[in-house]
């Protein structure tokens, strides 16, 4: 089933969805959702999303009334941190702070195994932060959907690395094609991957010298560059106020399904 883009489309998916789901299954279940952005407390409408048809759409309380049954939706990269903090990369650990590097560039935070939302439901939004540290090659930074220039997201999402790419080469390559390449030893590319390893370790250090958690776990299509958590470990270290770096960096255990899975923990068993 392909991705909808527009409102409408995407109710009728989750809804064909949950049906095939039960049919399959032979049970009614419950049902969790992930989504690229939040439902405001004040609105009830969603907001922040970059799969913008969403914005200022009543999502939850329209599939309540299509599926009949009371739904909780989270931000994508809160399941995602859920998931991970509950059985996965970071199950050993109190406080956990979950990254998706994705088409987008989201997090989550847990603490005790519980989601952090915040007072405004904005916990661990740190794509939306400008990058830290700029150069001035840097300044002001691309354009973001959200109305503002040089956020995080911009440099740190796949689309992010393929225009980082094509401004300093010239090239139009796919992230995977940015990858194979400099694995076969072509210099632009490899240029690109280590200007990536240390933004993504400036935007890291800026998270842990304000949360400073005891894990961060990387997930998203774009963590499985080959040896990113060892990367932006080293990155990130000369960034954080502190004479020891103790944050462990980690690639999630779950993979693709690791947000899935977050957001069935929405209904934690008794």
């Amino acid at each position: 089933m392909s991705t909808p883009r527009d409102y409408e489309g995407s109710l009728r998916a989750i809804e064909e969805m949950v049906a095939l789901i039960e049919s399959t299954v032979g049970e009614r279940g419950s049902v969790g959702i992930g989504i690229p952005g939040m439902v405001s407390p004040r609105t009830g409408v969603v907001k922040n999303a970059n799969s913008t048809w969403l914005i200022g759409k009543s999502l939850e309380r329209a599939l309540e009334r299509r599926l009949a049954r009371e739904v909780r939706l989270m931000n994508d990269a809160n399941c995602f941190t859920l998931s991970e903090a509950t059985d996965g990369a970071g199950a050993e650990f109190d406080s956990v702070f979950g990254v998706i590097l994705g088409t987008g560039v989201g997090g989550g935070i847990t603490i005790g195994r519980r989601v952090h939302v915040g007072a405004n439901l904005i916990g661990g939004e740190w794509g939306h932060n400008p990058l830290p540290w700029p150069e001035l090659s840097e300044l002001p930074g691309p354009q973001c959907y959200c109305g503002r220039r040089g956020c995080i997201e911009t440099w740190l999402s796949g689309p992010g690395m393929e225009r980082d790419h094509r401004a300093q080469t010239g090239e139009e390559r796919t992230t995977h094609d940015i990858v194979r390449a400099a694995e076969s030893g072509d210099a632009g590319a490899q240029a690109t991957i280590a200007r990536y390893h240390d933004r993504l370790g400036r935007g890291l250090a800026s998270v842990v010298n304000v949360l400073d958690p005891d894990v961060i776990v990387l997930g998203g299509g774009m963590s499985n560059l080959p040896g990113l958590d060892a990367a932006a470990a080293a990155a990130m270290r000369p960034h954080v106020f502190s004479d020891t770096v103790e944050t462990v960096v980690r690639r999630n255990v779950h993979g693709d399904s690791s947000g899935v899975r977050g957001a069935a923990w929405l209904w934690p068993e008794d």
